[in-house]
């Protein structure tokens, strides 16, 4: 399998069956060149991106034909900033 084959497959968490997104990355060990964990980036947001998902190789259950399924817990949503977003927000709803 490829990277590029890799790449189109959807990650789905089995714990709840929901889909994290698609691998956009990898982390290689330089050492002995084997495949660290999968790299799933942040949904853009205004002035950045969440937060990368890092998925350890052992988490990984089994690849299929259209999916990966993982192990992995989903991180908990970071708490609001209060960022330009909130702001208008607030000032919106009076």
């Amino acid at each position: 399998m490829t990277f590029r084959e890799l790449c189109t497959k959807e990650v789905v968490q089995l714990k709840d069956g929901a889909c994290l997104g698609r691998v956009d990355d990898l982390e290689l060990d330089e050492a002995s060149a084997r495949i660290e964990s999968l790299l799933l980036l942040g949904r853009p947001r205004l002035l950045g991106r969440d937060e990368t998902l890092t998925i350890p190789w052992a988490d990984i259950e089994r690849i299929g034909l259209d999916a990966i399924l993982v192990r992995t817990d989903i991180p908990a949503a970071p708490p609001s900033r209060g960022g330009l977003l909130d702001k208008l927000r607030q000032w919106l709803n009076g």
